[in-house]
């Protein structure tokens, strides 16, 4: 059988990736966070298990479970499985991996920052697969926040950064203002 991974960051963009079979998924138990790693000097967005948390994503298949190509996207992540706490709409239950920075790979302090390019296409995918309410909920579930955001805007550093619409940006814009986040 087919192995499928959840995506909950740059994944849920389909733009970014061609893996196919790909569905709006939750993940049961975990939420996101922004994370230092001594592996960038950018943070990561990774998950933490959360009892009383749920976040939206994608699942999409992994064909002939070649997780290499994704493996090597995903460095500085490990896989781990995830089957029964993500909920799909898939008829049979595939297994499914999702991928979360190790506790030794992080670290305290420094000067990393988000990266405003990444954040965009995170907050496009979630926009075209949940609506304004998805991205609500992808900032509502994610901690971290605190952490400064570099504008690469004019200048995409982030490897797979994709155009957005005015749209996108006012609404990216939104809700860094109603978290007070800071710009670099």
């Amino acid at each position: 059988m087919t192995p499928y991974f959840f995506g909950y960051g740059s994944l849920v963009n389909r733009n970014t990736h061609a893996y196919p079979d790909a569905h709006p998924a939750q993940l049961q138990g975990w939420r996101r966070k922004w994370v230092r790693t001594r592996l960038r000097d950018v943070v990561f967005l990774t998950v933490e298990p959360d009892p009383a948390c749920a976040i939206d994503g994608l699942i999409a298949a992994v064909p002939d479970a070649d997780w290499a190509a994704l493996d090597l996207r995903e460095t500085g992540y490990d896989r781990q499985h995830s089957d029964g706490a993500v909920t799909h709409p898939l008829p049979h239950a595939p297994q499914i991996a999702h991928y979360s920075v190790t506790p030794e790979n992080r670290v305290d302090g420094g000067d990393h920052c988000i990266l405003r390019s990444y954040l965009d296409v995170v907050v496009q995918g979630f926009l075209r697969e949940f609506g304004d309410e998805g991205v609500q909920r992808f900032f509502d579930t994610t901690s971290g926040w605190d952490t400064p955001i570099l504008d690469d805007r004019a200048a995409p550093i982030y490897p797979r950064h994709q155009t957005i619409t005015n749209d996108e940006t006012a609404l990216v814009d939104l809700h860094l203002n109603r978290l007070s986040a800071r710009l670099k």
